[in-house]
């Protein structure tokens, strides 16, 4: 267990350089909407497992988990600068996790969407990357409001 543990970390972590490299994000999406799944580690505010939309950071990958419940989806991009100030927040003010990098067997990292914002930004800034945002202004100014909305 501690070992699969440390392996979707790890993905995590390749996950967010990644996207920071290509700043492209992969979903998984039908007529319905985007590819879900529920929480292993987090429960929503009924006690029921937490909702979470699934990413991935290659295409090949988000592909690869194409079968059984979402046999009948379809790979898209995202940029990244959408998925941080839209996806992001958006699913922070749903109550909704990211999963990132599922493998076929439904193992994958559970992050909080703000936490990931700040880890996404944090690798951009030493990469000495900037976004195009619509709605802020760079990532310092997104980076500064989502720490004030954590605190």
């Amino acid at each position: 267990m501690l070992q699969n543990h440390i392996t979707v970390k790890n993905r995590h972590k390749k996950f967010i350089k990644t996207i920071c490299e290509t700043e492209i994000v992969y979903g998984l999406k039908n007529k319905k909407g985007f590819a879900t799944s529920s929480s292993v580690h987090y429960d929503d505010e009924n006690g029921e497992p937490a909702g979470m939309i699934c990413f991935w950071a290659e295409k090949a990958r988000a592909k690869s988990c194409i079968k059984d419940g979402w046999k009948k989806y379809q790979v898209t991009e995202i940029r990244l600068s959408e998925f941080m100030e839209n996806w992001c927040i958006g699913m922070e003010n749903d109550g909704l996790l990211i999963g990132t990098q599922f493998d076929q067997n439904m193992f994958g990292f559970e992050a909080e969407p703000l936490e990931l914002i700040l880890d996404l930004s944090s690798e951009l800034n030493s990469l000495g990357k900037e976004l195009d945002l619509k709605k802020f202004d760079g990532i310092a100014d997104l980076e500064k409001q989502v720490k004030a909305s954590i605190e």
